[in-house]
């Protein structure tokens, strides 16, 4: 099940700094070298992103963000400079990872020796190309794989593809101030495996990136913030104490109560039990994966008519797409009208945390997983406007206990362990598949002739909510970020629906692999879903 960045819900916490922990890491010296490495294992949660994403890259992720800035801003000196003093910031970006077994993965960080070191990695993670945002996308989604166990992160900039804006004007004879230079359109692209981080990593990661690029230090004053920066995190002083951001399983204080832990191994099947859905796209798989991403943006005028409805109708924007979502499918589902439509969606674990983390690094990755459920059949007797907001505070209703459980944290982590055993346990058979030793295993009898419920997710969904909350668009005056577009690497049959404001708009994409399903069946739905939204929430 290809999972996307997280739907950002809000929830209270606390961390002591008692409970401030470092587990199963260490920082060693190579005897061959005088470089030393800080190494940790990866968690659950990790591994089930890690495991698959070794053949093809499955999950990778990336983010786009076109923009508007003078050619100084994207000089590859000031990008890699940039990118150094971040990548030093979050270790976890230039780690490598080791696999010593299924259930043994390893991150190790070499921290560099020196500045030039530093340059000298994030270059190297570095590319250059001449190329609109169409084809990096394709490219980076449907060709060769870009990431690697040695390339966690990568970084692609494509400058100056238009004409400058505004246009270039006469200018005189006094001397040259860069910021007085003509604005070019550019694309920037941030590339990362998904076990690295999540959606709300990735996007501060590109509000940092851009205040830094767009901020008011000069190369100068950059290089110095890197060799501060590098010595006070990664010197020869700090080989004790310097770790990794945990994996998400260790930022949580677990109770050594084996009736709790009984307890809330019941909640869990309990809850899964409860996930009823019997709809999904009919599949084919004729041809190889290919992934596109239809997006539809609606202006500021029209985003502000959409989030002004919603509000009226006590419900936030994600809602409604949940909503939406169920009614494009409604509309055309004539069978099983009886079964319920299930949708999976992602949330954020950080503030759940009871674990004060031992490094101030945000990428890591942290989250969890829900559902909503809604009914599949449109009642002929009431107005579809009042079935829909009914439906749309369902699914808020829905989201906010699954956000508010007591036992989201058990639940979650409980998730993980059986993720993570899934994980190896298919990358084992996928191996012996590829040398060709693979015996199925002997079938297991059952005395159970109940019919099981189905519980069949119809599609995914990423809700990132307002972006421009997180991106301070003030602190970088000298750049201005119009587009953004995000996804990742899909296996064959992928299929995930993104919804977000940026830039002061409403966007909605939808990726997924063409030749994995149905293509009359897929467009029709994202017509019902476009017209749905048109005539609901705009009307």
């Amino acid at each position: 099940m290809d999972l996307s960045p997280p739907v950002l819900l809000d929830a209270s916490y606390s961390v002591s700094d008692e409970d401030s922990e470092v587990k199963h890491q260490g920082s060693y010296c190579s005897s061959q070298t005088d470089t030393w490495k800080v190494e940790r294992p990866l968690g659950n949660t990790e591994l089930s992103y890690f495991l698959p994403s070794r053949a093809s890259g499955v999950n990778d992720m990336y983010l786009h963000l076109g923009f508007v800035a003078p050619e100084h801003v994207v000089r590859r000196a000031r990008v890699s400079m940039v990118w150094a003093i971040l990548r030093i910031r979050h270790p976890l970006l230039a780690s490598k990872v080791v696999m010593h077994g299924y259930d043994d993965v390893r991150f190790v960080f070499t921290p560099p020796q020196s500045p030039a070191d530093a340059l000298v990695d994030a270059d190297r993670n570095l590319e250059y190309r001449t190329a609109i945002k169409d084809d990096l996308i394709d490219s980076y989604l449907n060709g060769a794989r870009t990431l690697s166990n040695d390339r966690l992160s990568y970084l692609v900039v494509s400058q100056g593809t238009s004409l400058p804006s505004p246009p270039l004007t006469p200018r005189s004879t006094s001397p040259f101030d860069e910021r007085e230079s003509p604005s070019y359109n550019h694309d920037l692209m941030i590339c990362a495996a998904h076990f690295l981080g999540d959606g709300m990593a990735l996007h501060q990661f590109a509000n940092d990136l851009f205040g830094l690029l767009g901020g008011d230090k000069t190369i100068t004053e950059l290089e110095t913030q890197l060799k501060e920066e590098l010595s006070s995190r990664w010197d020869a002083n700090s080989t004790r104490i310097a770790v990794l951001p945990n994996a998400l399983e260790d930022n949580f204080t677990v109770s050594p109560s084996k009736l709790r832990s009984a307890a809330e191994k019941v909640d869990f099947q309990l809850s899964q039990q409860r996930l009823v859905g019997g709809h999904s796209f009919r599949r084919q798989t004729k041809k190889p994966r290919h992934t596109i991403v239809p997006t539809v943006s609606y202006d500021p005028e029209r985003t502000t008519r959409i989030l002004k409805k919603c509000k009226s109708h006590g419900v936030s924007v994600s809602a409604a797409i949940f909503a939406a979502c169920n009614i494009a499918w409604a509309k055309m589902c004539s069978e099983k009208q009886d079964l319920s439509m299930m949708m999976y969606s992602a949330l954020n674990l950080r503030p759940y945390f009871t674990v004060k983390p031992a490094n101030d690094s945000y990428w890591f990755l942290a989250i969890g997983y829900f559902n909503v459920i809604l009914p599949t059949f449109i009642p002929r007797s009431i107005d579809l406007s009042s079935v829909f907001w009914h439906r749309a505070r369902v699914a808020k209703e829905q989201s906010t206990q699954a956000a508010k459980s007591r036992m989201i944290v058990s639940r979650s982590l409980l998730m993980a362990e059986e993720r993570g055993q899934r994980a190896q346990l298919w990358a084992k058979e996928d191996d012996e598949r590829e040398r060709g030793t693979f015996v199925p295993p002997a079938p297991v009898p059952t005395t159970d002739t109940a019919l099981r419920t189905p519980s069949t997710a119809l599609i995914g969904l990423s809700l990132l909510g307002n972006l421009d909350g997180i991106y301070k668009h003030g602190t970088f005056s000298t750049i201005k970020l119009h587009t953004l577009t995000t996804g990742s690497r899909q296996r064959s049959g992928g299929m995930l629906l993104f919804g977000y404001t940026f830039a002061g708009k409403l966007w909605v994409s939808l990726g997924y692999d063409v030749n994995g399903f149905d293509k009359v069946m897929v467009e029709q739905f994202w017509e019902n879903m476009l017209q749905t939204m048109d005539e609901l929430l705009l009307k």
